[in-house]
């Protein structure tokens, strides 16, 4: 006899509070290694300002050391996951892209469709065709998503990956969509390189395979961990594709 649906969120509950702690310590280490550099930062007004070839002392005349920045000052990064294209992400956005991705509006629309599909053709069979069954499927989804985000951007923060896609509207259409598919399996590093996202590659699978102890005994096993794998990163495109096209979209019909 299988385990109650509320038995099998207890476990989901627990798994989800260590992998929230695994986000807090990661995104405490990079606060911490982040936060060194600005205490040598000197003011404006402890620099003399340069005096002027004819002796007279102008501050407009020549750039003084405080002015005179050898780059081009970064701006500060924002708090918002998909709207920022910044390359470093702070353990904030981290715990915000997170929240976005699991519970975001687009992520509970989306989610009706899987938990729609399977309960038309009961899969699987223990939640039946009934809308207790719709909300446990749909339940189930949202709980296994929400883990795998969690371990993403545990990992990422450790790794230092930036999970947030990066749109890319300058481009041609069939360039969009080249970078769509390819910022699912690649992902953007501190200094602006994109690499394999490693996080993701772990997080996907782990997280499919771990909710094998509190699925439903039909689909608790190999195979179907493997196939919920797949639609994870069918969905981690799916994603991508949302942010890159919808502000477009969302400007031609001037909402």
């Amino acid at each position: 006899m299988r385990n109650p649906f509320s038995s099998r969120l207890s476990k989901l509950m627990l798994v989800f509070g260590a992998s929230c702690a695994m986000a807090a310590v990661a995104s405490a280490q990079g606060a911490i290694g982040t936060g060194t550099s600005s205490s040598l930062n000197l003011s404006a007004s402890a620099l003399p300002a340069q005096p002027e070839a004819n002796g007279s002392a102008s501050a407009n005349a020549l750039p003084t050391a405080a002015n005179a920045s050898p780059r081009a000052a970064r701006p500060a990064p924002s708090t918002g996951s998909w709207s920022d294209n910044a390359d470093e992400i702070t353990g904030e956005q981290r715990v915000i892209w997170v929240a976005e991705s699991s519970v975001g509006w687009s992520s509970l629309l989306y989610g009706v469709i899987p938990a729609g599909v399977g309960t038309a053709l009961n899969h699987p069979r223990e939640y039946g065709t009934h809308w207790e069954g719709f909300g446990d499927r749909y339940g189930m989804r949202l709980a296994g998503l929400a883990v795998s985000n969690t371990m993403e951007a545990s990992l990422g923060a450790i790794w230092h990956e930036n999970p947030r896609y990066k749109p890319e509207p300058e481009k041609s259409f069939g360039g969009r969509v080249e970078s769509v598919i390819y910022q699912t399996f690649f992902t953007r590093r501190a200094d602006g390189n994109f690499e394999p996202a490693y996080a993701r590659f772990v997080a996907i699978p782990a997280s499919n395979f771990l909710s094998n102890t509190w699925r439903a005994n039909s689909e608790a096993d190999t195979s179907h961990a493997f196939e919920r794998t797949g639609y994870g990163f069918a969905g981690a495109m799916g994603s991508n594709a949302f942010h890159e096209f919808w502000p477009s979209i969302k400007s031609h019909l001037h909402l």
